[in-house]
């Protein structure tokens, strides 16, 4: 949420004050707050999981239509002579979203905790299961808009340190707009990248990338000691965007090591993609009961995996954790089973109803006799070695 906040505080230009900065930090803190104490006792009292909600294809662009167009204002892109309708409707929708009445920054505030955030934190899902058993609407309201206003004291912090410190005129007022409009294309990218193939996600980070190289003077000649820095930084870009075309034409999905697959020694990724497609699908609760049994019957502990393509903890485990080799050789001696929630669906819902969770990412553990190990569930992303830790105990007879 740092990048949206702060090109609200930027797209002030020069009439911004410390103050005013504050005001608008404040505003969107708030909105941010009130969004996550609603839904959170909506999900708490009615089971329901609001924020997943928002991530079909539709919203999800719409929304990142928004940062694009904020992006471009941050260009100066909306000074170019477009027809006159055009640049009306781009003018009013750039200032809507600026921050030009504190309205809009609301709106921001609030569809931020709805789209941006939608993965289940533990502190969060500890929240609204204390408020699902005990039914106390208004204890479970002031706990979640307290997490909220935690959440945002970094954010009231990064807002009016920018109204402060930011530059007021002359180049450095440009460059630093670009800064931020870089940014609000990576938000964009970003949350695109949850309904895009992986192909169309690292197209659009090169594109990006590349963009930023030349707009750092990667292919400029350098005079001065500052130049050549620029130079210097949009060159190291440029060869990662030259990398990321290539891990798009060559079948490549990860964005911090496009090359990996590339690599024949490079086992462990090819493993990540035999190890998930050996996941079971499950898509009701009899499903789960006879796998579970299944599993019970062949001696087997289990591992239940809620995920979601929209969930960015759920891929961060597929990619960080799931890929390590020491880890699938754990995986390799369990079921593995995995409810896709993406599509929200009444069956997956009565999936996370029956064991009280809020929505992904969750992984539940069954020994072999068929209980599951509550006190080894993981929500939330987890690294190699503490998750390895956690097969251990599952696995000890």
């Amino acid at each position: 949420m740092i990048p949206i906040l702060s090109s609200i505080i930027v797209g002030q230009g020069a009439t911004l004050t410390t103050r005013r900065a504050f005001v608008l930090s404040l505003v969107y803190v708030l909105a941010m707050a009130f969004t996550y104490t609603a839904a959170g006792v909506m999900a708490g009292l009615f089971g329901g999981n609001l924020q997943a909600a928002f991530q079909t294809p539709w919203v999800l662009i719409s929304f990142s239509l928004i940062f694009i167009l904020l992006a471009l204002s941050m260009f100066g892109f909306y000074e170019l002579q477009l027809p006159a309708s055009i640049q009306a409707k781009l003018a009013d929708v750039s200032n809507k979203q600026q921050g030009g009445t504190l309205t809009g920054v609301a709106v921001m505030g609030l569809l931020s905790a709805l789209i941006v955030g939608p993965c289940v934190a533990p502190p969060l899902a500890g929240a609204l299961i204390y408020i699902g058993q005990t039914g106390d609407a208004l204890l479970g309201g002031a706990a979640l808009f307290a997490l909220s206003m935690g959440m945002g004291v970094p954010l009231l912090l990064v807002g009016t340190a920018a109204g402060k410190y930011m530059p007021r005129a002359g180049g450095w007022m440009d460059n630093v707009k670009a800064v931020f409009g870089v940014s609000l294309l990576a938000v964009a990218i970003w949350m695109l990248a949850r309904i895009l193939p992986d192909t169309i996600t690292l197209l659009l980070w090169a594109t990006l990338a590349i963009g930023s190289a030349v707009y750092l003077g990667a292919l400029e000649a350098a005079q001065t000691g500052w130049q050549k820095f620029s130079k210097a930084l949009g060159l190291g870009i440029l060869t990662w965007g030259l990398f990321l075309l290539i891990a798009a034409a060559s079948g490549g999905k990860s964005i911090l090591m496009p090359l990996a697959h590339l690599d024949t020694a490079s086992v462990g990724d090819k493993n990540s993609t035999r190890q998930h497609a050996s996941f079971r699908k499950i898509n009701s609760i009899a499903e789960l009961d006879a796998a579970l049994s299944e599993a019970k019957n062949q001696g087997k502990s289990a591992m239940l995996d809620f995920y979601a393509d929209w969930c960015v903890s759920c891929k961060e485990m597929e990619s960080f954790t799931f890929s390590d080799d020491k880890v699938q050789q754990r995986l390799n001696q369990m079921m593995l089973l995995q409810v896709d929630i993406t599509a929200n669906t009444d069956e997956q819902q009565a999936l996370l109803k029956r064991f009280a969770l809020v929505g992904p990412p969750a992984i539940l553990f069954f020994k072999q006799d068929g209980q599951e190990q509550r006190n080894l569930r993981v929500v939330g992303f987890m690294k190699a070695d503490p998750f390895m830790a956690q097969l251990d105990k599952v696995l000890a007879k």
